[in-house]
């Protein structure tokens, strides 16, 4: 983990919602310009509720429940200590104060099976910049409620609450704020609900399992925002190692009902094969880089999102340095729709979503140099879910069916329907660059042996993939990019003949919503 898992560099600064002087470069066109439809008369989707957890939060109980054990904010170590002598399936209660461990940096709870934590009013469990975990061990089915954690300094790439990713825990109402690395981590079964991430160094929750398989996750109207304090892109450019929640080898998760915000980087990133995911119903917003990343992964469902003012940082970056690639607000990295790979859907779906003043729009991509054994492959030692044993990707037989097929993560069977594009560029403050849809590789060349070489993957992608837009709502001057970089068309060739895309759609030219 922590390795570079997409073509640019996350955010580099915190964003600002006024923004500084319109900047990018100019878009050739291929065509003239599609006529605008008519108002489209199909209504927006409802807005989304928005999940004020942090300001809000729930409070619990002002008394210790019948049978548990009481544990004084006075006395140091104490939550430690009876946590290790008390049975498994313990209730404690925290009361009202500041609960600390001892000022070793490895001092720490670690909970039996079935142990239950429960913070009274104004219990807070304060690392004080001294330890490294709050709660750690493999003991599964652990109950965290009511709690605010806080001031723990993981290392980088670890975690300050269930650290070493057991099963089966429970996070409801908690703050879990102020930490190094990443607030929390994640193991099979896993349920994070109503939950404030706030203003962790490195991920407000890292979805990793070391050993084991993590499945059955649940993120559910949590407040995710402010993460990622430490900048760790600009520590480590191109590491892959930020953003509001990372994923990695998911199998099996529901996010819904989350507002994910102003995170420094992505938002949410699902990274390396992960598969069987239904994001819905989340607000994702005001975050410096892309709102969603689903990369090198399998089988999604993306809907009913409100999805705005995403990527104004790192977009903006982009721009000014002259890159011309896409950099969208959804984008989906060698990513795709696969039924071998068993899930409750065969492809990655995106609908009913509104996206709004975000800088660009949604990004189909392959890398054709990315494959199991290449050493683009920054997913170094992984291959695809179609391949048990690495070592069969390689020449001659690479060349050949199945492995030409199954040794690369293809964008393939996503379908982008029912959604809403709206863009105003002088809420962007934008010119060019900031207006795109995408779907497009690059050209093949490395290594010497790459069965991918040349247009191959560019043209498969755009044609042959079935990847496909229809029936959207555009409004604003969107453009669309194609195959490769140096072909940005307008809406009219990218209905007609030459790629077929967005059949059904309505277009209103104005700016504005």
């Amino acid at each position: 983990m922590g390795k570079k898992r997409r073509p640019w560099a996350s955010a580099v600064a915190t964003l600002a919602l006024v923004l500084l002087a319109p900047t990018g470069c100019d878009s050739s066109t291929s065509d003239a310009g599609a006529k605008p439809s008519a108002e489209p008369t199909t209504a927006a989707p409802a807005p989304v509720p928005v999940a004020r957890i942090c300001a809000e939060p729930a409070t619990g109980p002002a008394k210790a429940p019948a049978g548990a054990v009481t544990v004084d904010p006075s006395v140091v170590g104490d939550l430690a200590a009876k946590t290790k002598t008390n049975p498994p399936d313990t209730t404690f209660w925290l009361a009202p104060g500041k609960h600390r461990l001892e000022p070793d940096r490895y001092a720490q709870v670690v909970p039996k099976k079935g142990d239950r934590y429960l913070g009274a009013p104004g219990a807070v469990f304060d690392g004080g910049g001294k330890n490294q975990y709050a709660f750690a061990g493999d003991a599964p089915n652990v109950t965290i409620r009511y709690l605010t954690v806080q001031h723990f300094v993981a290392p980088h790439d670890e975690g300050v609450v269930n650290h070493d990713s057991a099963d089966g825990w429970v996070i409801e109402h908690a703050t879990i704020q102020y930490n190094s690395a990443a607030g929390l981590m994640a193991g099979a079964r896993q349920q994070v609900r109503a939950s404030c991430l706030r203003e962790n160094g490195q991920y407000g929750m890292n979805a990793y399992k070391g050993n084991g398989r993590l499945t059955g996750l649940v993120l559910e109207g949590n407040e995710i925002v402010g993460n990622n304090t430490g900048d760790w892109e600009r520590k480590r450019e191109g590491c892959g190692c930020t953003g509001g929640v990372k994923f990695w080898a998911v199998n099996g998760a529901d996010v819904r009902g989350n507002w994910v915000h102003d995170n420094r980087g992505t938002g949410l990133w699902a990274d390396t094969n992960n598969n069987d995911f239904r994001i819905e119903k989340n607000v994702i917003e005001a975050n410096d880089g892309a709102a969603l990343i689903y990369e090198t992964s399998y089988n999604a469902v993306i809907r009913d999102n409100t999805i705005r003012r995403n990527n104004w940082v790192d977009g903006r970056r982009q721009a000014k340095d002259g890159d011309n690639f896409p950099f969208a607000t959804l984008y989906v990295s060698e990513s795709g729709g696969e039924p071998r790979v068993k899930a409750r859907t065969d492809k990655i779906e995106i609908y009913r979503n509104v996206l709004e003043n975000n800088w660009s729009g949604i990004t189909l991509w392959e890398n054709a140099d990315r494959f199991c054994n290449s050493p683009a492959n920054t997913s170094s030692g992984d291959c695809t879910l179609l391949v048990k044993n690495v070592k069969r990707c390689v020449k001659p037989a690479i060349a050949k069916p199945p492995l030409y097929e199954d040794c690369r993560w293809k964008t393939q069977r996503v379908d982008i329907h029912d959604n809403r594009f709206v863009l105003d560029k002088s809420v962007v403050k934008c010119t060019q660059k900031c207006d795109r849809m995408a779907v497009l590789a690059n050209f093949g060349t490395y290594p010497d042996w790459s069965p991918y070489k040349g247009e191959k993957v560019a043209k498969a992608i755009t044609r042959e993939q079935h990847n496909r837009w229809h029936d959207n709502t555009y409004v604003g001057a969107w453009k669309f990019v194609a195959q490769d970089t140096s072909q940005v068309v307008t809406a009219k060739r990218w209905q007609g003949t030459s790629f077929r895309q967005d059949a059904g759609s309505t277009f209103r030219a104005r700016a504005g919503g």
